[in-house]
């Protein structure tokens, strides 16, 4: 079964790929099914299927992996706009809404999903859910320069 999931997921991930096209700027996500994604670019670009792209990763975790497929690397700062993301997500409801960044990238991947163009989120079955926070609790990541406000309006709740 879990061997399964896993081909699942990477055949997904290699359906979200064939939507990048050579010229892109491509935001990569954080995460097992991403994973795949990223290592699908990287043998498409080996082959030389895929050129002239960019990508932004989403993590250190992302970047390393990139890195060690030879998968050109940018910054936000360089491309400020994203043509694709391709991501996951912890959990999904009915009506599409998301928890994301259950693994800690979370203020990453929302800036470049939201710098995106276009967005895919790869999720197997496992991910959904009838109401978020059923299987994952909702991340909330804070940075320093506002984290005593904010933990004071968390407690509040």
């Amino acid at each position: 079964m879990e061997n399964e999931i896993a081909e699942f997921k990477k055949q997904t991930a290699e359906k979200a790929v064939g939507y990048v096209e050579p010229g892109m700027v491509v935001g990569l996500g954080t995460g097992s099914t991403t994973m795949f994604a990223i290592q699908r670019v990287g043998e498409l670009i080996n082959k030389k299927e895929l050129f002239n792209i960019v990508c932004i990763p989403s993590s250190l975790q992302t970047e390393a992996e990139a890195r060690s497929l030879k998968i050109p690397l940018t910054t936000l700062q360089e491309h400020p706009v994203i043509d694709i993301t391709i991501d996951g997500a912890d959990e999904v409801d009915s009506e599409l809404n998301l928890i994301k960044g259950g693994g800690g990238a979370l203020l990453r991947e929302k800036i470049l999903a939201s710098a995106s163009k276009r967005l895919i989120i790869i999720v197997d079955e496992s991910k959904l859910s009838p109401q978020l926070g059923t299987k994952w609790p909702v991340p909330i990541e804070v940075i320093e320069f506002g984290y005593k406000p904010v933990i004071n309006y968390l407690e509040s709740l």
